[in-house]
């Protein structure tokens, strides 16, 4: 048992390169997935709730529920509203940005100064995710009338949404664990 503490305790950078390389994966597969209209259309009710981010959008929440469209489906009205709020294009845009900000933490591996940028960029975009926590409605369990003892529904109660906003506090961990890995090495490498 000692061999196996000895062996994680001394394979530790080696453990925050593999949560640079799960952060890079994570990252790039959401941030490619916005370019398609499903994807882009499961976001609109984070961003048009946000106070960061709602300027992005040319229609009000919450105007979006009445156009919103089931995953695999398409609905040419639902499509052409979207078009006209601007949910596509912001989605084009946030995906790259996403995809950036993995690429910069992977970096870190090999580029401590673009790594530290990376991991703190990572943490930055998981606070304004996990604020959907406050602003968005969709992250709690509607009350649909059911027959409970007690109350199910609004929180405590994540639904789907909120279950993986939720798990945006592992990457605002993971992103500030890179960043301090990063500006370790920064600080012991020599003045030049």
């Amino acid at each position: 048992m000692n061999k196996i503490v000895e062996i994680i305790a001394n394979s530790q950078s080696y453990a925050i390169h593999l949560t640079r390389i799960s952060i890079f994966i994570v990252m790039a597969w959401i941030g490619g997935l916005k370019v398609y209209q499903y994807e882009a259309d499961g976001i609109v009710p984070f961003v048009a709730n946000s106070p960061f981010m709602s300027f992005f959008y040319s229609k009000d929440a919450p105007e979006y529920q009445e156009y919103k469209n089931p995953e695999g489906k398409t609905v040419q009205k639902n499509i052409d509203w979207h078009q006209d709020n601007g949910t596509y294009l912001f989605a084009y845009g946030l995906g790259a940005v996403i995809v950036l900000i993995g690429a910069l933490t992977l970096l870190g591996i090999w580029y401590p100064k673009i790594g530290f940028v990376g991991g703190l960029l990572t943490f930055g975009m998981s606070l304004v995710t996990l604020s959907f926590l406050i602003t968005t409605p969709e992250v709690y369990v509607p009350n649909l009338g059911g027959d409970f003892p007690t109350p199910q529904y609004g929180f405590p109660y994540l639904s789907g949404a909120g279950r993986l906003v939720l798990k945006d506090v592992i990457m605002l961990g993971a992103g500030l664990i890179c960043a301090s890995d990063n500006a370790k090495q920064l600080l012991q490498k020599p003045v030049q």
